[in-house]
């Protein structure tokens, strides 16, 4: 009976490099004294001594607001594009960040029509004199929004996106695989990355040191160094009043990848996670990955989802409003990650300032999720018995040839090793003629002892049997009877009478296997012809 593991036991025998760094961080960029209506209502009437508030002032702010983008674009010959829609925004980034050859600057500026929370005038009446008034008032509305795609010194490709419509709240993504390729360039030290991670590093402890720096004084030096390049829809005057842009933490995904030394055979081992953890989502386990009280009142839904993309399956476990998403990345790598899409659900504030605790709790919360997640076998360790057998070895000076599981000669071996395993005196190497050659279907005067010196020296040298000392007689290994075990029963009871079933002008009406290969092709035939009528 095998015993479960946790997955971070097997893979520490598994892993070459293992860097655990901020991914991808959404900032909200925000004045505090504009987000609700009494604070723009002292905006406009104390700051800006007008006598009421009105959505009226915000127009004019809004014009100068869109002419002053209009006119750095044009001042720079920065590219002006209009999203459309359904178009993915990262396409055309990539596209552009392709041709850009400059250490930093801006790619191009692109607009889009989304809905974001605005202040607007509401006409009331006074119950009493019956009198109209005008009142702000919090809504949301579609309004164009202006991104400027941009690659920085020291972080990489980013964006900072301005909402057009007052109060004028902005949104800063950065990531912090990209600030670390830029860090480690600039040091000299190479590495190879893995789309937005490492695939190999030179120095991996000065690459962990890197991630580790990535601070909120950083990012936010980063934020005021663009903002301050940028158009911007408040004056110096407003900005010296105190009508200045804070930052706070939208979204933050802390993670951990994890680079496997069999990339074939991590896919395997992942999809093998998946199916033994499916209760990941249930409230006993949160507790365990997350280290939160889980109660009754606790919102959000407890449930594990596997997400297929493509052909790559992931896993999801939800905590209120973050999540972690665990996959195999690049075919190359266990990524694991944890997306933190509201600081509060860990009782930790959304200002900047509190990213150091954030963290702590999402990188925790990976570490929890690998030990929580159980896996009864590694299959890494099976990927290695099967390529030691089917691959030839050479132990000191001595060199035998693969034994190849379906060859012929080789299952002869095997089940020849399987009647010698209850013998106490173990075998010669007349034994083994005398046994083989029936199988093969010759006479055991056919087969030379220098021949079966050949199959013994085989049989030894991949440890399937082991010689008595001081004796020219062998012994079954343990290890070499469940092998010869294995083989042969799977041969014979699974492999010749699948394979038998899969050929079209050999399988029976009747057959169920062969039914349902039949739909299979079907399906695909339908689907090719879809995809060709599309094309």
């Amino acid at each position: 009976m095998s015993v479960a593991q946790s997955v971070a036991a097997v893979l520490r025998q598994h892993v070459t490099l293992e860097v655990e760094s901020l991914d991808r961080m959404y900032l909200n960029v925000y004045v505090p004294q504009l987000q609700y209506e009494s604070g723009a209502a002292v905006f406009f009437r104390y700051h800006r001594g007008h006598p009421f508030a009105s959505s009226a002032l915000m127009a004019p702010m809004r014009r100068a607001f869109v002419a002053t983008i209009e006119a750095c674009v044009h001042r720079h010959d920065i590219p002006l594009i209009t999203f459309a829609k359904g178009q993915r925004k990262d396409d055309v980034a990539a596209a552009h960040l392709a041709r850009f050859t400059a250490e930093e600057g801006v790619l191009f500026v692109g607009k889009a029509q989304e809905t974001a929370p605005v202040i607007r005038t509401e006409k009331r009446r006074n119950p009493r004199t019956g009198q109209s008034y005008a009142w702000l008032v919090r809504s949301s509305a579609p309004v164009n929004h202006y991104y400027f795609y941009g690659v920085d010194r020291d972080f990489g490709p980013f964006f900072l996106k301005f909402c057009s419509y007052f109060p004028y709240t902005a949104k800063l993504c950065c990531n912090g695989h990209e600030y670390a390729k830029r860090q480690l360039a600039r040091a000299g030290i190479g590495y190879e990355a893995l789309d937005n991670g490492f695939l190999s590093c030179a120095d991996p402890a000065r690459c962990q040191a890197i991630c580790d720096g990535l601070s909120a004084g950083t990012i936010e030096t980063f934020a005021r160094k663009w903002l301050a390049r940028l158009p911007q829809p408040f004056t110096p005057e407003d900005r010296t009043a105190g009508y200045g842009y804070h930052l706070s933490i939208l979204q933050a995904e802390c993670s951990l990848t994890q680079v496997l030394d069999r990339p074939v055979t991590g896919r395997i081992f992942f999809e093998q996670v998946i199916r033994e953890n499916l209760d990941l989502g249930r409230p006993d386990q949160i507790k365990l990955i997350f280290g939160r009280r889980v109660t009754k009142c606790t919102p959000g839904r407890f449930q594990t989802r596997v997400i297929t993309e493509g052909v790559t399956p992931s896993l999801h476990v939800n905590y209120k409003s973050s999540r972690i998403k665990q996959y195999h990345k690049e075919g190359r790598a266990l990524r694991t990650e944890t997306t933190v899409n509201n600081p509060n659900d860990f009782g930790l504030p959304k200002r900047l300032s509190g990213l150091p605790a954030l963290r702590a709790v999402g990188f925790q919360a990976n570490r929890r999720l690998l030990d929580v997640e159980r896996i009864s076998h590694d299959c890494a360790i099976g990927e290695v018995v099967f390529q030691q057998l089917n691959q030839p070895v050479v132990v000191e000076t001595q060199r035998a040839s693969a034994l190849r599981s379906t060859d012929p000669r080789v299952q002869a071996l095997l089940s020849v090793l399987v009647m010698f395993r209850l013998l106490p005196e173990g075998f010669a190497n007349a034994d083994l003629r005398a046994h083989l050659a029936p199988l093969l279907g010759l006479d055991p005067s056919q087969l030379t002892p220098g021949r079966m010196t050949f199959h013994l020296r085989r049989l030894r040298l991949h440890a399937l049997i082991g010689r008595l000392p001081g004796r020219h007689r062998y012994r079954v290994t343990g290890c070499g009877l469940r092998i010869a075990l294995f083989f042969t029963r799977t041969y014979a009871r699974f492999l010749r009478p699948g394979l038998s079933l899969l050929r079209p002008d050999t399988v029976p009406d009747d057959s169920p296997l062969g039914r349902q290969f039949d739909r299979l092709e079907a399906a695909l035939d339908q689907w090719i012809g879809q995809a060709t009528l599309a094309a």
